[in-house]
């Protein structure tokens, strides 16, 4: 796809971290960017910074997707491009016994499915509602209709202790991007996911310098964080070269999660 002022996309999550990275990528190529996030203030300074929409959306509900599509399409037409960054995390244990007195208790399945509805299924509502509506545009001249990249993490593949409904919310991410790729591709709108692995975003802003240095240690090459700015590269690569389909890709310069 070859990107110019002619082309909108819509980036979940993209008041702040990889989200924002990417839609400052996009809007340098030209392309009008509508924001999906719950975060007005940052998200309504970005899109003032790069010329674009802010929308508050909430990807579990699907009035408010809706509200966001019809936004972003009054005021930069129907998207080409969907990057989808809204997600978030938490880490408790299966089954655990306290340390204090001998108690057992098991991961809420309240707080389980708050994280699947959230990466999960909100992934999927703005992936069918935006393909929907990139299914009424004819194709452009290399003959993409659209391009959707989706965020899953490392974590689908090496979930780590506590993280069982985090890894399972993005394992379902990475399981339905070959369907969802197939079940687009006679609409020339093409799907992929990065699978990122442990970046500098704002979930770990408020970590000690010396507990990011670890981190960043514990990656084989480059002994760092991954940048929001690298997502976007990939991102980027993803939504402009037609022949990227359907696939999973890691981004985490080699790491493999250990169990904790």
């Amino acid at each position: 796809m070859i990107l110019d002022s002619s082309i909108s996309a819509v980036v979940t999550g993209g008041a702040s971290g990889l989200g924002a990275a990417t839609a400052r990528a996009l809007a340098a190529k030209g392309v009008k960017v509508a924001i999906f996030d719950l975060q007005e203030e940052k998200g309504t300074a970005l899109a003032n910074e790069i010329g674009g929409v802010f929308c508050e959306v909430n990807v579990t509900d699907d009035a408010s997707v809706d509200a966001g599509f019809e936004k972003a399409r009054a005021a930069i037409g129907q998207e080409r491009i969907l990057v989808c960054c809204a997600g978030t995390g938490n880490a408790i244990k299966t089954a655990s016994r306290s340390r204090d007195d001998g108690s057992i208790k098991h991961f809420p399945l309240d707080a389980f499915n708050w994280i699947i509805q959230i990466n999960l299924v909100g992934t999927f509502r703005c992936i069918a509602k935006s393909a929907a509506g990139m299914m009424t545009l004819d194709p452009l001249p290399d003959g993409d209709r659209g391009a959707i990249v989706n965020t899953a993490s490392v974590a689908a593949e090496d979930g780590q202790i506590g993280q069982a409904a985090y890894s399972a919310s993005k394992g379902g991410v990475v399981g339905m991007t070959l369907p969802i790729a197939r079940d687009l591709s006679s609409e020339a709108i093409r799907v992929n996911t990065i699978l990122p692995g442990i970046f500098n975003t704002p979930l770990l802003a408020a970590a000690p310098q010396q507990v990011k240095d670890a981190l960043g240690a514990s990656v084989p090459y480059p002994k760092r964080l991954g940048n929001p700015e690298e997502y976007a590269q990939l991102a980027m690569t993803m939504i402009e070269c037609g022949y990227f389909n359907g696939e999973d890709v890691r981004l985490d310069g080699g790491i493999r999660m250990a169990p904790r």
